[in-house]
C-alpha cells in the first residue's frame, strides 16, 4: 500500500473527507474495529471516523 494513498472516511458527525492517513489501517479490523481517532477538518474535533465503502462513494460522487 502506498503510504500517500488518500482513504475517504465519514465522522461520528457523518462528514466525509479524505485524509493522507489512516492510523493502523493494516491492522485486522475484526480484532480493533475499523474506525480511528481523526480529528475532522469540518468540525475541527477529534471524532470517530470509519472508511467509507467503495459502493457509498460512487453514490456520493453522483449526488
Amino acid at each position: 500500500m502506498d503510504l500517500m494513498e488518500r482513504t475517504v472516511v465519514r465522522c461520528a458527525e457523518g462528514h466525509v473527507f479524505s485524509t493522507a492517513s489512516f492510523p493502523m489501517q493494516q491492522l485486522d479490523a475484526g480484532r480493533i474495529g475499523p474506525g480511528r481517532l481523526i480529528r475532522c477538518p469540518r468540525c475541527t474535533r477529534l471524532r470517530h471516523a470509519v472508511p467509507v465503502e467503495s459502493a457509498e462513494l460512487l453514490e456520493l460522487k453522483q449526488h
